[in-house]
C-alpha cells in the first residue's frame, strides 16, 4: 500500500482552508487540518469522504506553543511533512467597507500576527520536518491585496508581507528540494458569499462565472506538488487562475476562471539580490 503525503492545512475550518483541505483528500493526501474550531467543522470528515485521510487537531494560531505542540505530533506520528499550507488567518467582521483604517476597530491589525506572523511560525516548526524529507512545498494563500488597495492597510500589508516572507524563505531553502510559493487566489465562493446571495440566484450566477471554489487552490497546490519543475517558481507569488492554465486544470463543471491580473496588478518579482 503506498504511503500518503502528508500535509498540515492552516485555518482549515471553513472556507479556502477547507476547500484545500478537502481538494487534497481527493488526491489521496494524509491532512491534518487545524484551526480553533476545527473538531466542530467537519473538515476531517470531507477530507476522508474525498478519499485522504483527515486529521482535526484544534490550534490557535495565535499560540505558539499549541503551533508547537501541532509540529511536535504530526513528527511524533512518523510520516513525516511533504506540505505545509500557510492560510491561518483573522478576518475581521468589519473588513469590508469604504470607512478610513481609523474609523474601524483596532481589531482589523490581528491579521499581521494570525495571518502574518503565524505563517511565519508554522514555516519555523515545519521546515526541519519538510527538509528532512528531502524536499517538499510551502504553499502561502495570498491575493492582489498585497499590491492593490483591498479592504485597507493590515490587509495589503499581511498579504504584501506573506508575498515576502515566501520570497525569503525560498532564499534559505535553496538547496535542500523545498519550494516556497504564494498562491493569489481570486474570489472565493465560500458558504459565506453564497449566502450573502440567498434569495438572489441570478446575482449568485453572474459573480460566481468571476469566481473560484475553495477547492480549486488545493487542486492547484496538489499539482504544483508534484510539478518536477516547481523550483522554477520557488519564492514566486503566482495568479491561481494562470497556475491552472500551466497544468492543464479547470474548475468546478469545467470553468476556468480569470486571473483579474489586468485590472488587480501583477505580482511583485522578487530582487535576485542576496545580502546576508
Amino acid at each position: 500500500m503506498a504511503v500518503p503525503k502528508v500535509a498540515v492545512v492552516t485555518g482549515a475550518s471553513r472556507g479556502a482552508g477547507r476547500g484545500i483541505a478537502t481538494a487534497l483528500g481527493a488526491h489521496g493526501w494524509r491532512v491534518y487540518v487545524t484551526g480553533r474550531s476545527i473538531a466542530e467543522s467537519g473538515t476531517a470528515d470531507l477530507v476522508g469522504a474525498a478519499g485522504g485521510e483527515g486529521i482535526a487537531v484544534p490550534v490557535d494560531h495565535a499560540d505558539d506553543r499549541a503551533v508547537a505542540e501541532l509540529f511536535a505530533r504530526v513528527g511524533a506520528d512518523g510520516s513525516g511533512l511533504d506540505l505545509l499550507v500557510n492560510n491561518a488567518a483573522v478576518i475581521h467582521d468589519e473588513l469590508i467597507g469604504a470607512k478610513p483604517f481609523w474609523q474601524k476597530p483596532l481589531g482589523l491589525a490581528d491579521v499581521l500576527d494570525v495571518g502574518l506572523r503565524s505563517a511565519y511560525v508554522a514555516s519555523w516548526h515545519a521546515a526541519p520536518l519538510l527538509t528532512a524529507r528531502g524536499g517538499g512545498l510551502i504553499a502561502f494563500t495570498s491575493s492582489p491585496g498585497s499590491v492593490c488597495y483591498m479592504h485597507g492597510p493590515a490587509y495589503g500589508a499581511q498579504k504584501a508581507g506573506i508575498d515576502k516572507m515566501a520570497a525569503d524563505m525560498a532564499v534559505d531553502f535553496a538547496g535542500t528540494g523545498v519550494a516556497c510559493v504564494s498562491i493569489w487566489m481570486g474570489i472565493l465562493l465560500t458558504e459565506r458569499l453564497r449566502g450573502a446571495f440567498e434569495g438572489n440566484p441570478d446575482a449568485l450566477a453572474a459573480t460566481a462565472a468571476h469566481a473560484e471554489t475553495p477547492e480549486f487552490t488545493g487542486h492547484l497546490i496538489d499539482a504544483l506538488f508534484d510539478d518536477p519543475r516547481r523550483d522554477e517558481l520557488s519564492g514566486h507569488s503566482v495568479i491561481g487562475a494562470e497556475l491552472a492554465t500551466r497544468y492543464g486544470l479547470t474548475d468546478e463543471d469545467g470553468r476556468r476562471p480569470p486571473s483579474h491580473r489586468e485590472m488587480l496588478g501583477s505580482p511583485r518579482e522578487p530582487s535576485t539580490v542576496v545580502l546576508r
